[in-house]
């Protein structure tokens, strides 16, 4: 199960819906993080099943679409053939502080080190450290699909870049591109919690007069293009995002795809293709991928 899973539950301050799924340990990796990229903000594994938490106001058909979308991806069934899912509404639980203390300081890529406030990290010559207390939010670095993009990141980040980071979470994305020498960011999520988050890290980090973060969606970003996009989201906000992205990436920019499975290589290139990018790089570890995608730009004969 992934580090950025969390521990046992125990108290916060508003209600939680709790989506409780019978899965084995084989599966229960994939669909921690998979959840976790729909906005899941805690785990706990009770014998044979998982349960997940999310901020009530945060529940919607649309999420529980994901949640149903994520089983089919990871247990391979749909419709009331597939696992037993039960959900409920969970009153008064806070896991914050067990929580925070399975975080310690990572190393992520050659250069990147991501370490909450609580565990300074003493940094080498040439590390770029991160200090991300991420509060429940997804991308502690703790995750393949976070690591995979931090270390795209190190690679094309460029010098003035105009950075976008859909669906930002903690925010740490963001921050990473900046610290290597980014212009500006701007974040973007649908969730509360990142937008509070987001902004208490840039502050943590220092860079909190370049970075713009906003409570919303990708229509809600002033008008223009961007260097450098990065989403580190599931595979089916994804392809429906793809249009968007593209339509927002400047012409020699990059867009960095990350919070995919291997099977889900084919679907996504086939939206990229028909939305004129093509793939320039990718990168693995374990089941999981991510992907660098540039403007297609065709060949003469």
């Amino acid at each position: 199960m992934p580090d950025d899973a969390a521990s046992t539950p125990s108290a916060v301050p508003a209600p939680f819906i709790e989506v409780a799924i019978r899965a084995s340990d084989e599966f229960r990796g994939q669909i921690v993080a998979l959840m976790g990229l729909s906005g899941f903000e805690g785990f706990w594994e009770d014998g044979d099943i998982l349960r997940c938490y999310v901020p009530e106001g945060r529940w919607s058909a649309s999420l529980r679409a994901e949640v149903d979308d994520v089983l089919r991806q990871t247990l391979g069934t749909e419709g009331p053939a597939g696992p037993p899912v039960t959900v409920s509404r969970i009153e008064n639980i806070d896991w914050n502080a067990e929580w925070e203390k399975t975080i310690r300081p990572i190393r992520v890529g050659r250069r990147i080190v991501i370490a909450p406030s609580w565990h300074p990290h003493a940094a080498g010559p040439d590390d770029v450290v991160l200090t991300i207390d991420p509060k429940m939010s997804f991308g502690t670095g703790y995750h393949e699909s976070t690591r995979l993009i931090i270390r795209m990141l190190e690679d094309d980040v460029r010098p003035g870049a105009r950075v976008l980071d859909i669906g930002t979470g903690t925010g740490v994305l963001a921050i990473a591109a900046l610290k290597l020498g980014a212009a500006s960011a701007v974040g973007v999520d649908i969730d509360e919690w990142s937008d509070m988050n987001a902004r208490e890290n840039a502050v943590i980090n220092g860079v909190s007069a370049d970075v713009t973060i906003i409570r919303g969606t990708l229509a809600d970003i002033s008008p223009g293009t961007f260097t450098l996009i990065l989403a580190n989201i599931q595979r089916s906000v994804l392809v429906r995002l793809m249009p968007e992205m593209a339509a927002r990436l400047a012409p020699s920019g990059t867009l960095l795809l990350s919070g995919l499975l291997l099977g889900d290589e084919e679907e996504i290139v086939r939206e990229a293709q028909s939305a004129g990018l093509a793939v320039a790089r990718r990168a693995t570890e374990n089941e999981w991928l991510a992907l660098g995608l540039r403007a297609h730009i065709p060949t003469h004969q």
